[in-house]
């Protein structure tokens, strides 16, 4: 549902996921972008590949300390992020639709027990 929204701006959930919190984060080093969303490190480096290769994000060095360089997003990213906004929205609207109260009530549950688990 999330994907079908985003397919026409061309981006998938899971990187918009990851962008965004690029964007936010600031500076961040893919091992703590992996700890914080919870992905192996082969999916996430998956995902940031496509991303570099767009554009969307880039390696800066400032903040370094040898463990690997930080990545944030760019200007082309954060647009991005602004024009997928509309899109997610609509999907967030259909799942919501989709789930009802009740559904959606037991989803957040379900991710927040997760969530506790990995933690």
């Amino acid at each position: 549902m999330y994907d079908d929204e985003l397919r026409p701006i061309g981006i998938k959930a899971s990187q918009l996921n990851l962008l965004v919190t690029v964007a936010q984060s600031g500076p961040i080093r893919r091992s703590d972008l992996g700890k914080l969303l919870h992905l192996d490190s082969s999916t996430l480096t998956r995902n940031l590949r496509v991303m570099e290769t767009n554009g969307w994000i880039e390696e800066v060095s400032e903040g370094s300390d040898g463990r690997g360089l930080p990545v944030c997003a760019t200007a082309k990213g954060e647009a991005l992020v602004t024009k997928a906004a509309p899109a997610w929205k609509r999907a967030q609207r259909r799942a919501s639709q989709l789930l009802g109260s009740a559904g959606k009530a037991t989803l957040m549950s379900l991710s927040r027990q997760l969530l506790e688990i990995a933690s």
